[in-house]
């Protein structure tokens, strides 16, 4: 099974499209990530850039908040559609509300599930707070209404919500582990999306929590056979990375912790 290590876009803004391919492989990444919403020449030309490269894509769509149903499915429509013409692997998608109930939650699964048919692009739903997927017990709720839906796991998200570690949801994680294509890897606390950087020794207990949960999602794609799995090391920048007080400066850098949990998981799963 092919691993795939994907550099997010996300934090790396301020750099010049060239200057952040050319950064993504001097790093050794497979491929990046990065949004797509509304039409941007910067994004086309990072694409283009990234097929020179011969870097792998993934397109995500991220960025709808209306409560109103219909202007929320006109709008997702839009995204999925603008994100499948760069042709990537898949788009990687924050699906729904989780104000949405079980059931306009699946109009929006049904709307991703039509337009990844009409365009040849899959779809994979992303584990986040405030959208449909942003527990794991609804998670589940969700796949057993509708089993063919395909999952991009961030737990970082799910500990947040729940304040905890997930301890006493191991049946819920193990029900959602079929479905994973697609990994962020950033660790995350019962406090928080993110903690300060998994390196230092106050982090340990979460880092092992969520290498746990990466192992079990390796060893399935590798029971069942599967051609890949992609993963993206996936700490943000502020305000998801914190910074010190009255100065603003990050506690760490950003890119540093991506390259690291890149370069542990790659040495963690190889062979």
């Amino acid at each position: 099974m092919n691993l795939l290590f994907i550099c997010p876009r996300w934090g790396s803004e301020a750099l010049e499209p060239e200057a952040f391919v050319a950064r993504v492989r001097e790093a050794a990444y497979d491929g990046i990530e990065l949004s797509a919403t509304d039409p941007d020449p910067v994004v086309e030309r990072v694409v283009s850039l990234a097929r020179d490269a011969g870097l792998q894509l993934i397109l995500q769509h991220w960025d709808i908040q209306t409560r109103d149903l219909g202007a929320h499915l006109k709008q997702f429509e839009a995204r999925l559609r603008y994100a499948a013409s760069f042709k990537p692997m898949f788009t990687n998608s924050h699906t729904g509300r989780n104000l949405f109930t079980l059931e306009q939650n699946r109009e929006v699964f049904s709307c991703a599930a039509r337009v990844a048919a009409d365009t040849g692009v899959p779809v994979v739903h992303e584990t986040h707070r405030g959208r449909c997927c942003h527990t794991a017990w609804r998670t589940v709720e969700l796949l057993r209404a509708e089993p063919s839906v395909r999952i991009a796991l961030d737990m970082s998200h799910w500990c947040c919500v729940s304040e905890s570690l997930l301890e006493d949801q191991t049946d819920f994680v193990e029900a959602v582990v079929p479905h994973v294509d697609h990994i962020h890897a950033r660790v995350g606390w019962a406090h928080g999306p993110q903690v300060s950087d998994p390196r230092a020794p106050e982090w340990e207990s979460a880092l092992e929590a969520h290498l746990k949960w990466w192992d079990r999602c390796v060893a399935h794609k590798r029971a069942v056979g599967a051609d890949r799995l992609t993963i993206a090391p996936e700490f943000g920048p502020p305000p998801y990375l914190p910074v010190l007080p009255f100065t603003r400066e990050p506690v760490a850098s950003q890119w540093d912790i991506n390259v690291h949990m890149m370069n542990l998981l790659r040495a963690r799963y190889a062979g």
